[in-house]
């Protein structure tokens, strides 16, 4: 990185001389090698500022409500599943490691926002065992359904 100008100056930069349509592998792994030593995590906070699509699993696992994290994970499984099903542990891995960042993220947070607890548990059955993620995510969304009626 550019010690005197700020990453998100270079990164201003770099989407106004590339001009790519999405955050894609490459664009991901060039700007990753371009910023460093920017976190992935601040990186990926500059990236979403842009609307941009971003292709999984360089997106991580959006959380903001239980629909953003549904479809994250969803994608992420999609993700999950193309590389083992093609050997390619590293990315599998990579897959996990998303997952588990934004389930301490959650955890961290579940002191000032309650939701975040039981976002917290939606990631940890998909680390657990993430093919059964989307029937257990269906059954617990008509769980919470029937829970906020009775409320």
């Amino acid at each position: 990185m550019d010690k005197g100008i700020s990453a998100k100056q270079q990164l201003r930069a770099y989407l106004a001389e590339r001009q790519p349509e999405s955050i894609t592998e490459a664009v991901w792994l060039e700007l990753k090698q371009k910023l460093d030593p920017v976190s992935e995590s601040y990186l990926r906070d500059l990236l979403r500022g842009t609307g941009l699509p971003f292709d999984q699993p360089y997106a991580g696992v959006r959380q903001h409500t239980f629909e953003e994290l549904e479809q994250s994970l969803r994608e992420m499984l999609g993700v999950y599943r193309d590389a083992a099903a093609a050997g390619n542990r590293e990315r599998a891995r990579y897959c996990r490691r998303q997952v588990i960042a934004a389930k301490d993220r959650a955890k961290f947070l579940a002191k000032k926002h309650p939701q975040k607890e039981e976002m917290a548990r939606w990631m940890l059955v998909w680390l657990e065992n993430p093919e059964v993620f989307p029937a257990w995510v269906e059954a617990r969304k008509i769980s919470m359904a029937a829970g906020e009626r009775r409320s």
